[in-house]
């Protein structure tokens, strides 16, 4: 984990972001490990839950957030008209999803491409397997692992324990979307935190928000998790069309071996990407996802 720099202005003090609440931020300093009430210095609010920072106290629980130390990793969303950052110095995310209710497939995809964009190494965890009937989040998981990534199973209302060996010692993040366990699996690793939960509306198909605020939360001396809204989208024209086709991970090797130096692989004739789909190297469906992808951020 990183640590913030010793070169403080005088009067300053280090901290970390351990909760974001639109324009007012809730800081843990380094040295006491009490936590005040910040805000920034302007408009700036581009601030995330994870970001180590400077601090100059305005009264004994309050202060302004004077510097951001610079961030070793970032993950953020955008649309065409805006970002919004989810948290910083992350080393993994722990992208959530639940046999019931249904999970938006195109969801865990975004999440994965901003991880890989990002640097970040992603785990996908499917929740809830302790009801019947989830056979179908099962099979459309095992793309992802064929692809390469960890997938863990578990039902965090039973039984958290194959999740901690895979937090110890990083900076992780849970995203998903609403109605997928996030919290309930914070209360199983934290039971002193009390995180609140909510029932899932079986109406909808879809949970109903609990957590508004992104939230950090210390497992122990060198492990962290960081718990955020639920997700409904995940924009990401943020990225460039290069970054794009790089962070699916099944395209790697074919790119750079189209005809054209410029290939957008979507209709061109040659294209490598679109001859390993034809060729059972690429999944059609991923190759569907990117294709959406690439005329969104081009547009």
């Amino acid at each position: 984990m990183q640590s913030p720099d010793n070169t403080l202005a005088q009067g300053d003090l280090q901290g970390t972001v351990v909760a974001a609440y639109g324009k007012r931020y809730k800081v843990e300093l380094a040295e006491t490990m009490h936590r005040i009430s910040c805000v920034t210095r302007g408009k700036k609010t581009d601030v995330a839950c994870g970001d180590h920072v400077t601090v100059k106290l305005t009264d004994k629980r309050e202060g302004v957030i004077e510097n951001i130390v610079p961030r070793t990793t970032l993950l953020y969303r955008s649309n065409a008209f805006k970002s919004k950052t989810l948290a910083a110095n992350v080393t993994q995310i722990i992208i959530v999803l639940a046999t019931q209710p249904s999970f938006y497939e195109a969801l865990l995809n975004r999440c994965l491409i901003a991880a890989e964009a990002a640097g970040i190494k992603a785990l996908i965890v499917l929740n809830k397997c302790d009801l019947a009937d989830n056979d179908n989040a099962k099979q459309k998981l095992e793309l992802y692992t064929a692809l390469g990534y960890q997938v863990l199973p578990l039902s965090a209302k039973e039984d958290i324990s194959t999740l901690r060996p895979f937090l110890q010692g990083e900076v992780s993040i849970l995203v998903g979307q609403s109605g997928m366990g996030k919290s309930t699996m914070i209360n199983a690793l934290l039971p002193n935190e009390a995180v609140r939960t909510q029932e899932v509306s079986k109406v909808l198909d879809s949970g109903k928000h609990t957590t508004t605020a992104a939230h950090l939360y210390h497992l122990d001396a060198n492990s962290i998790l960081i718990d955020s809204p639920g997700l409904q989208e995940f924009g990401l024209h943020h990225l460039s069309t290069d970054e794009l086709e790089h962070a699916f991970i099944e395209f790697r090797p074919f790119l750079g071996k189209c005809r054209f130096n410029n290939c957008k692989h979507l209709q061109e004739p040659d294209c490598a990407i679109s001859e390993a789909a034809a060729a059972h190297k690429i999944s059609p469906e991923r190759l569907a996802i990117y294709k959406m992808l690439r005329t969104e951020i081009s547009h």
